[in-house]
């Protein structure tokens, strides 16, 4: 049976309907709190008196708002016990959240690129971003937490700690990755640093199919069945043009062609235009096992 994803359902709202607030579309987010700085994500479905928006916060997966409301160029809503504000002002967004601690994270945002790209006519032969010794070409988001290690031709992860990506970054390209996933492990792989293919084994009355192995978490759910293998070895062969995806996983295709929205949780940043690295996660669970990492780009 095949599973359509509900990111179409809410783009038909999107952008179907005539657009009548500035607030319409995709909105790439940057949250400053005194603490941090991390990316975010807004989509705004112009609906008349009833407008709809959905988020994507630091973490976890993106989630209808509450309590929106439009007036002029102000919006407003809320998540949880948080209180979004924004104005609009020249196309860019600005404002305020009030989180649940008491204090107030400054915000901006600029309308996300289309990304609208022409798959090139040719790919380069694929290339290896672990060289099966050592981590040459990786980096840490937490020095202070690194449990990955590179043994027996495997890239390896002992226990939740720290995430790991590529120093180099990339536009468009074709990513080959063997992973290993035990059981009740959790990881994922970001394209760009923005964009997590889910890795898991959970228990299954914990995810959906939205947030299921081969998901584009939250946003595209896997479109065929895989049976699943923990504790042994299977493949992920992902193309990336624009923000078009194909996930092909042990052969079989589970995503089509399917056009990403936007950043999901624990994202790098939102600068969605950029290129980005290859992010591994490995704050979840432990005994995670990577290998034959390769990476081909469009031929020139």
């Amino acid at each position: 049976m095949k599973i359509f994803s509900r990111t179409a359902l809410f783009a038909a709202a999107v952008f179907a309907l005539a657009a009548g607030s500035p607030f319409s579309g995709r909105w790439d987010l940057t949250v400053v709190t005194p603490q941090a700085t991390y990316p975010s994500w807004m989509e705004f479905a112009d609906e008349g008196a009833n407008p709809a928006v959905r988020v994507v916060g630091r973490t976890g997966s993106v989630h209808p708002a509450q309590n929106v409301k439009v007036q002029g160029s102000k919006l407003s809503f809320t998540t949880g016990p948080s209180t979004w504000e924004f104005n609009i002002e020249g196309g860019k967004l600005s404002g305020a959240e009030h989180l649940a601690d008491g204090n107030v994270a400054r915000l901006s945002g600029t309308q996300a690129p289309a990304l609208k790209r022409d798959p090139p006519a040719a790919w380069a032969n694929p290339e290896p971003l672990f060289n099966g010794r050592d981590l040459t070409g990786w980096e840490f988001d937490d020095p202070s937490k690194i449990y990955w290690s590179a043994q027996d031709g495997e890239l390896r992860n002992d226990r939740g700690g720290a995430n790991i990506r590529t120093t180099r970054k990339f536009d468009d390209f074709k990513l080959h990755v063997e992973y290993n996933c035990p059981q009740g492990g959790n990881s994922g792989v970001y394209l760009r640093g923005r964009y997590e293919v889910q890795i898991e084994y959970e228990p299954p009355e914990k995810n959906d199919q939205f947030h299921a192995m081969g998901s584009i978490y939250g946003f595209i759910a896997p479109s065929a069945s895989v049976t699943g293998r923990p504790g042994q070895w299977e493949t992920y062969d992902i193309t990336l043009v624009g923000r078009t995806v194909t996930v092909v996983r042990d052969g079989v295709k589970i995503i089509d062609e399917q056009q990403i929205p936007g950043i999901t949780g624990g994202a790098l940043d939102s600068h969605e235009a950029e290129p980005g690295p290859i992010y591994l996660q490995g704050d979840h669970t432990g005994g995670l096992k990577f290998r034959n990492i390769t990476v081909s780009l469009p031929k020139r």
